[in-house]
Formats: structure tokens, sequence, C-alpha cells
């Protein structure tokens, strides 16, 4: 049977937050937790991976420890850039078919995402969650004048969890340099197929205190 492990990014600055967003509380909890706690009642996941900032390492130690989290089999700290925190959590993993990633200010992530996402992956080896775009999206130069107007239709708002084959995700790794926001693009970049599947609008990223001010609504009417 295939083996799935879950690597969970949390290594980023929050710079436009002004902190380490993966450990605000939300509901009583940290907003890591929330993911991982999905991750570990997944039937479909066999390990998770946290990929953490060095500044956060011991938080993310405490919390594992006072956590029935039996699936982590590592934490590792981060790099620079995010394919560099990728690297180091795929470093980590001892054998696996196939690897999720999921953002760790991603608190809402549901079984359905996960299923999906595996299914999905199947498919082209590569898959990503994403939503329709509800708005009117305009392409500008540098002064801000429109060039063009894209097609709603063919736009989507790329999410995670992202999954993929193991070994694809790794030659990918390999092949591609540069900086990029997401691993579907680094594939992309690498010259495989991605497929996507439908995610979920309330599957938001906390970047802005703003975000967590929506996050703390969804974070209510989950827990009623």
């Amino acid at each position: 049977m295939s083996k799935v492990a879950a690597i969970v990014v949390g290594a980023g600055l929050g710079q436009r937050m002004g902190k380490d967003k993966t450990f605000l509380t939300l509901g009583g909890r940290a907003v890591i937790s929330w993911s991982v706690d999905v991750l570990q009642k997944s039937q479909s996941i066999d390990s998770i991976v946290l990929v953490l900032h060095k500044d956060t390492m011991d938080m993310g130690r405490k919390l594992v420890a006072r956590s029935s989290w039996s699936k982590i089999n590592a934490i590792c700290e981060g790099g620079e850039l995010r394919q560099d925190s990728v690297r180091s959590g795929l470093n980590a993993i001892n054998v696996s078919d196939w690897v999720l990633i999921h953002d760790g200010a991603r608190p809402f992530l549901t079984g359905r995402l996960i299923e999906d996402g595996i299914q999905a992956a199947i498919e082209t080896g590569a898959a990503a969650a994403a939503v329709e775009v509800k708005d009117t999206v305009k392409q500008v130069d540098d002064s801000g004048i429109v060039t063009r107007t894209l097609q709603r239709n063919r736009l989507r708002a790329i999410q995670t969890p992202q999954v993929f084959r193991f070994d694809l995700l790794k030659k990918a790794y390999e092949l591609v340099s540069g900086e990029f926001t997401d691993d579907a693009g680094v594939v992309e970049r690498a010259g495989y197929r991605v497929k996507l599947y439908p995610g979920e609008y309330e599957n938001i990223k906390i970047t802005t205190p703003e975000d967590l001010m929506l996050a703390e609504i969804i974070a209510k009417r989950h827990m009623e």
C-alpha cells in the first residue's frame, strides 16, 4: 500500500503580520495545530514533518510534546526561502511514495481536501487545491495602467494542500532553481503537469491581521 507523508510548512517570518503567524492563537490553540490535528486523524497520512522558523523550533517541540500527534516523525528548521524549507522537509522523510505539502498558516484543512488531493495526484503525479477567482483580474504595467483584462473563467487561486509523487517532487527540486511561492510552480517549471482540484474558500491563509479576524469567525463556526 502506498505511503503518504505530509510536510507542514511554517517557517515564514510573517512580515505582514508582524509576528510568526503559525503560532498565533486561534480558537484557543495555535494556528498550526488546526491542520496538524486533521492530518493526524486522516487515515491516508502515515507521517508528518513540521518545518519551522529557527526562532520557533522550541515552541514547536513543546507543542508536539503536549499534543497527541503520534505521526510526527521530525521537526525541521526551515530556510530563507520557501523552497529551502520544503527541501528540508523532504530530506527528513524516510520512506514515502507520495508527499502532501500544506501551509501551516492555513488552519482550515479538511479531510476532503486531503483525500481529493491524493486522488487527483494519481492522474499526473502532481495536484494542487484551487478555487475559482471571483473578482475581475487586470494586468498592469509599471505605472499602473491596465494592459490586459484576464479571462476570469480561466483563472484559479492556488491553495494547499498540494500532493506530489515523492520522487517527482525531489527530481523537480534538483532541476529547478530560483524563488517560487508554491511547490506546484517548481513542478511546472521542471516540465511536469499539475492537476488542479476544487479547493475551499474557507481554506484561507493567514497573512495579515485582517485574515486573522476572518479566521476567528470561521473558527468559531467550526467549534459550534
